[in-house]
């Protein structure tokens, strides 16, 4: 349907086992080989907010199966189950051992939002925080999204949000924005070249109604995203700096005049379109580089790159801060480039953890005031 896509399938001796996203929730649903046909073996009842994965034992010899589950606030847990259970062997699988918990859980709680887009589409998102919250707009808030390449944002353990965030009383929102994969192809087709413009749209509606509904406020509303994603909050920070209090843009692309001629670039001109033919009329208008203006003043910005990125080019990192800077809005804006790590900005744990740390704090200390 319109709002469910498959996400995985298995086969196991005699049955099939397909993962489908429903709302971008996770539900399995059972078929068995009778030997003439297939017949439904039924699905769960209702969808669950999880990450969820299936792996057979040995699918020429039996229905049994290991199912991986976990959530925003639990880790991994592997269990034992048989598809010939169907359904039922969801809920009834036998636990053989979860990793170890990362961070205090006690009084979290997740909840599916969603908002309604400026084409009338309605945007699903998820939002961890503490039960019982006060909507008065005071939670400071990290708003994370990618929205390119049939990438879906699924639920999943958030280790390092869990530890450096919401132990602190933030609240963390994942977006599923068009662009990405939640819904199937048409989910991130409805978002390529000239309609690139529906993503940030998306993005835009979800922080205002996680405004409107007293979650946080713009103000306290920090976002944060990586690569394509970092062209997504590039975009944010030019097009609706009014909405955002804090800007952090992990190795991104941000001039898209120029992005098709550096390293990795050519091959994305399929999600964005060839800058070099009349493409450039929509390319240009959603390029932050090319729609910095002297005349607004932009939220704080941590910009994050890596000398050694082979990916996207640490050009649109440095050359975004310098505008900004020969704009005089350099006051505001922070800069680190790693001399190591690649597209992932970090070449091992230590410096991993020291531009998750920097980000969290620069968001902490921006969006609390404390």
């Amino acid at each position: 349907t319109a709002r469910t896509s498959l996400d995985d399938f298995d086969a196991t001796k005699s049955h099939l086992v397909l993962h489908v996203l429903d709302t971008v929730k996770s539900r399995f649903h059972f078929w068995k080989w009778t030997g003439a046909h297939w017949e439904d073996a039924g699905a769960e009842p209702s969808a669950v907010i999880r990450g969820a994965s299936v792996q057979p034992l040995d699918p020429e010899e039996t229905d049994e199966y290991f199912l991986s589950t976990s959530s925003f606030t639990q880790p991994s847990t592997m269990s034992l189950s048989d598809a010939a259970m169907g359904p039922a062997g969801i809920k009834d699988a036998r636990p053989l051992k979860s990793l170890p918990k990362q961070f205090d859980d006690a009084g979290l709680t997740t909840f599916q939002g969603e908002a309604t887009s400026a084409d009338g589409t309605a945007v699903p998102y998820f939002c961890i925080c503490k039960e019982g919250m006060k909507r008065d707009g005071s939670t400071p808030t990290l708003l994370y999204g990618y929205g390119g390449f049939e990438i879906s944002q699924t639920p999943g353990y958030v280790a390092l949000v869990g530890a450096g965030w919401l132990e602190q009383g933030g609240c963390f929102v994942m977006a599923n924005i068009r662009g990405g994969g939640e819904f199937g192809p048409s989910w991130h087709q409805a978002a390529l070249r000239e309609n690139r413009q529906r993503a940030y749209d998306d993005f835009v509606a979800i922080g205002e109604d996680l405004v409107s509904t007293g979650i946080t406020s713009p103000k306290r509303l920090g976002i944060r995203g990586g690569s394509n994603g970092g062209l997504l909050v590039g975009n944010m920070l030019v097009q609706r700096p009014d909405l955002f209090g804090a800007v952090v843009c992990a190795v991104p692309l941000l001039d898209m005049k120029r992005y098709s001629h550096l390293l990795a670039g050519a091959s994305w001109m399929a999600e964005y379109g060839n800058p070099d033919t009349p493409d450039w009329d929509f390319l240009q208008r959603y390029s932050p580089y090319h729609n910095l203006n002297p005349k607004v003043d932009y939220p704080p910005l941590l910009m994050t790159t890596s000398t050694k990125d082979d990916r996207v080019h640490p050009y649109h990192a440095r050359c975004f801060v310098k505008r900004l800077q020969d704009m005089g809005k350099g006051g505001n804006v922070y800069y680190y480039e790693n001399i190591e790590g690649g597209h992932g900005g970090a070449a091992d744990a230590k410096q991993s953890a020291y531009v998750t740390s920097l980000y969290q704090n620069f968001l902490w200390k921006v969006l609390s005031g404390k």
